[in-house]
């Protein structure tokens, strides 16, 4: 267990989004203290301040212990507890440099959007794509086909690899896409080639994305969507490439880059 030394500087993020809320505590080494993870509730700043106090209670913290609390995400808008909120694009280059300096290139999949962006060499955001029209090409889209499917999550992604013939999913749109599948059902294609068609519709759509901003190598995979292998598998074969095994949860890097940009410097 860490201890705490003289002069230590304290910071923490914290990642309100759509689906799940992310805390991280770091020191002024980037060394990190503690997290936590919570569902998001109807009001995103209950939320934050939840995961904020699981957080701090793990690293032995008070929160007049904290130099500077940074919120992002879609909820960070509400986050009266923060003394500063930056967007998730930011928190998720430097959250990502910091696991990886060379990373050039993040796709972050969340619950209602998707994003690419490119870094420079300081982890500072040179570019930047995003999808938050449409919940195609987001961990939304993947949840709504597990539920049509009477499938948990988990057992969703684990199918993708016992497909032997991906079905060919035409609809972009999440209610078409939950008729196709449907009707595929129907006419006895297996689930496991169902869910891989599934998968490949959403890679193909974050790779068109991602291929027209321009693949910078290394590439990371961020957000709560990075933790489903079949989409990272379906991903690297759309893009032909391999990301980066980053050492830490994939869905708290926003959380762990707001934590970094709490002590100031270049956004």
């Amino acid at each position: 267990m860490w201890r705490k030394g003289k002069n230590e500087i304290f910071t923490a993020g914290v990642d309100i989004g759509s689906r799940s809320t992310k805390a991280t505590v770091i020191d002024q080494r980037n060394k990190i203290l503690a997290d936590a993870l919570v569902d998001t509730d109807v009001i995103p700043s209950r939320s934050g301040k939840l995961a904020l106090e699981k957080a701090l209670t793990k690293a032995r913290l008070d929160r007049s212990e904290l130099k500077c609390v940074v919120a992002t995400g879609y909820g960070r808008v509400q986050a009266d507890f923060a003394d500063k909120t930056i967007t998730e694009i930011s928190c998720h280059a430097h959250g990502a440099h910091a696991i990886d300096n060379r990373i050039r290139t993040i796709i972050d999949i969340g619950g209602q959007d998707s994003k690419v962006i490119k870094v420079d060499e300081a982890g500072r955001v040179v570019d930047f794509a995003m999808n938050d029209r449409c919940a195609a090409g987001t961990g939304k889209f993947l949840e709504v086909m597990a539920r049509a499917m009477k499938l948990e999550l988990d057992e969703f992604a684990k199918l993708f690899f016992k497909s032997g013939e991906p079905c060919n999913i035409s609809s972009v749109c999440t209610v078409f896409a939950e008729s196709e599948i449907i009707s595929l059902m129907a006419e006895g294609r297996s689930r496991e080639n169902i869910i891989a068609g599934l998968h490949l519709a959403v890679a193909k759509r974050v790779a068109n994305m991602t291929l027209r901003l321009g693949v910078e190598q290394k590439v990371g995979f961020t957000g709560g969507v990075a933790n489903n292998n079949g989409m990272v598998r379906a991903l690297e074969q759309e893009l032909d490439t391999k990301f980066c095994k980053l050492k830490y949860n994939s869905q708290l890097i926003g959380a762990l880059g707001a934590a970094i940009l709490a002590r100031g410097g270049d956004e």
